[in-house]
């Protein structure tokens, strides 16, 4: 009987892992005997895979001790590591405990912090977790409160300490005191609520950044400075002349190699946009580390013109480690001594194929549907304008994760679905709307409709000077230039 038991358990066990590597969104709850770590009985675990909805998929585990009571849970990703770390910022008012009842997705790699009160909870202390703000800090209120009694008679100062700290804490968890919640995950795993979605939240910021080599080995990535090393002499082995005198090119020459360094590194919509311009007559490559394991690759880079614009530098890397790919185009020149503004009506199938470059420091803004992206939103990217609503689409849903959740008013969820019709109705072409990208550095486009701009009566561009506000945020009003500016004279 006993043996029989123990088979049982370990064919439920393999039955999760199973369910997770599979594509099966009904996947049934599991149950096995666990050891209870309070009273040392045999307990019983749940284990459900589930998604949320536009986020991720994730492994929830249940325990529960019928002998002592003791419960716990915890929330495990079934699915892969982001290619770069996400950072949520909300800045909490006193006096509006509504806002603290924002759902929270916490992973296991996840730190959490509150500046006012010198307070961070690192990843070990409290594991993956899907909760509320409130519930995240009444939680650690309540860890910090463990073992007081005992403390008190050690070390009663520490302990006085600790009391009046899970005051301030509760007083947050409250609503009765301004705090900034800070949920740092470098694996992009983590989630914060935004509930006024569709439109943006005054008191929520999201950052995306690169991870540092010492997140890289938190999260398990093998790194080893020696390898960029070898790569660099590697390198330098073959540019070496060969025995007849004719040292090798250096990257791929040609238009046709640059179409296929660039096309193996990029998606297909992204070689095939910037190659109806201009094919590149050089295509560099040099060594790089990749963004996402660490791990040295190859990164590829020319130099193009696009009619009507400017000349700009289209880099993408491939890492043969772990798949990960990136594009990137960067402005080419000096900064542009003004703005642009740049608005288009939509009103055929052949405005929705116009390509458009959209930069890291432009803005998006369709008035018909008050629909307003910042500067930052969704990075630099080169698309059709069919392909960027879709874009904003498939960004609003995967930061919104718990849009369609069972907990969500009715109200408001009601208020998200329209909006998405609006935005997915724009691409049906009902009614003409408008599309308007404003970039403070002009390295925004979108292109005509006919071989000469000026016939193209659908498509304004302004240019105008930028504020003393857009040049502190750009960093313009503390560069100085004088000095390369004599050189530069000096030389020519």
């Amino acid at each position: 009987m006993e043996s029989t038991k123990d088979a049982a358990t370990i064919l439920d066990v393999r039955s999760v892992v199973e369910a997770i590597s599979t594509d099966d969104d009904n996947a049934p709850v599991y149950q096995v005997e666990s050891l209870c770590m309070r009273c040392h009985e045999n307990g019983t675990t749940r284990f459900l895979l589930t998604l949320i909805p536009h986020f991720r998929k994730i492994l929830l585990s249940a325990f529960e001790c019928s002998h002592c009571g003791e419960r716990n849970n915890e929330v495990q990703f079934a699915g892969e590591i982001q290619p770069r770390g996400s950072r949520y910022c909300v800045e909490f008012k006193s006096g509006d405990q509504k806002m603290l009842n924002r759902q929270v997705v916490k992973s296991e790699t996840a730190t959490i912090k509150i500046p006012q009160l010198e307070f961070e909870i690192p990843p070990e202390a409290q594991r993956g977790s899907l909760s509320t703000v409130e519930g995240i800090l009444l939680r650690a209120s309540e860890e910090l409160q463990a073992l007081q009694e005992e403390r008190k008679k050690v070390d009663p100062e520490t302990a006085e300490a600790i009391d009046k700290f899970t005051l301030r804490l509760k007083e947050c968890a409250t609503g009765n005191l301004s705090f900034t919640f800070i949920l740092d995950d470098p694996a992009g795993n983590s989630f914060v609520e935004n509930p006024f979605a569709p439109s943006p939240d005054p008191s929520l910021r999201i950052e995306f950044y690169d991870r540092s080599h010492e997140q890289q080995a938190t999260l398990g990535y093998l790194f080893d400075p020696s390898l960029s090393a070898e790569v660099n002499n590697q390198t330098s082995l073959n540019n070496i002349p060969s025995e007849g005198g004719v040292e090798p090119p250096h990257g791929s020459v040609g238009a046709v190699a640059g179409r296929r360094a660039i096309a193996q590194g990029s998606t297909v919509e992204f070689a095939e946009a910037l190659f109806r311009y201009t094919a590149p007559e050089e295509v560099m490559t040099f060594p790089s580390t990749c963004g996402a394991c660490a791990v040295s690759c190859e990164t590829r880079m020319y130099l193009t013109k696009i009619p009507y614009f400017q000349e700009v530098i289209v880099m993408a890397s491939t890492c043969d480690g772990c798949g990960y790919r990136n594009s990137e185009l960067k402005p080419g020149g000096a900064i542009p001594p003004k703005g642009k503004k740049i608005s288009v009506t939509v009103k055929n199938i052949v405005d929705l194929s116009r390509d458009v470059i959209k930069s890291d420091t432009a803005s998006v803004e369709i008035p018909e549907i008050d629909l307003e992206l910042t500067s930052g939103t969704l990075g630099g990217i080169v698309t059709t304008i069919e392909g960027l609503i879709t874009k904003i689409s498939e960004a609003l849903e995967r930061v919104h994760g718990f849009t369609f959740g069972d907990s969500l008013e009715e109200g408001r969820k009601d208020k998200w679905q329209d909006f998405r019709a609006r935005l997915i109705k724009l691409l049906s072409l009902e009614e003409p709307w408008t599309l308007i990208m404003d970039d403070a550095l002009s390295n925004s486009f979108i292109a005509p409709a006919s071989d000469d701009i000026k016939d193209d009566h659908q498509l304004t561009i302004e240019e105008y000077e930028r504020s003393w506000e857009q040049n502190e945020e750009l960093g313009l009003n503390d560069m100085d230039t004088s000095s390369a500016d004599a050189a530069y004279n000096a030389t020519s």
